[in-house]
């Protein structure tokens, strides 16, 4: 599932940092929904296909939940 916080990012993984930056997109082309459907499409080819949590120390934490908003 993506997630588009309140920056107008599209969040590709709720676990890591892969995103598009949406509001910029929507601001350069304000008369149509064209480049935005292009851009959210062409985001899919970055996001993870799986998540790969670790739990063995390494896990370096860079945006907690809460930060995701919803």
């Amino acid at each position: 599932m993506s997630s588009v916080p309140v920056e107008g990012r599209l969040l590709l993984c709720l676990g890591n940092e892969h995103s598009v930056d949406l509001r910029r997109v929507l601001r350069g082309n304000p008369v149509t929904d064209d480049k935005l459907r292009e851009t959210i499409i062409n985001a899919m080819d970055l996001k993870p296909e799986r998540h790969h949590f670790s739990t063995n120390g390494d896990v370096q934490i860079l945006r907690f939940m809460n930060m995701t908003g919803g």
